[in-house]
């Protein structure tokens, strides 16, 4: 039998921001919050992105050389 240590009853953790979800109940200083961190994910996506370009650019150089 598995013992039950009422993990149910804990709050789960809120993910800092869902796409799509209600923004009307959050205040400005959490807006900004958001924001702030989605801005981050946005920069940290452009330079993954511009890295394998690299990386692309410098495979296609090599094999059509």
């Amino acid at each position: 039998m598995a013992l039950d240590f009422g993990t149910e009853d804990r709050p789960r953790p809120k993910l800092a921001h869902e796409i799509g979800q209600e923004l009307s109940l959050l205040s400005v200083h959490e807006l900004d919050e958001r924001m702030a961190a989605l801005q981050a994910e946005i920069e940290r996506l452009q330079a993954a992105k511009e890295a394998k370009e690299a990386s692309r650019q410098a495979a296609d150089s090599f094999f059509k050389s």
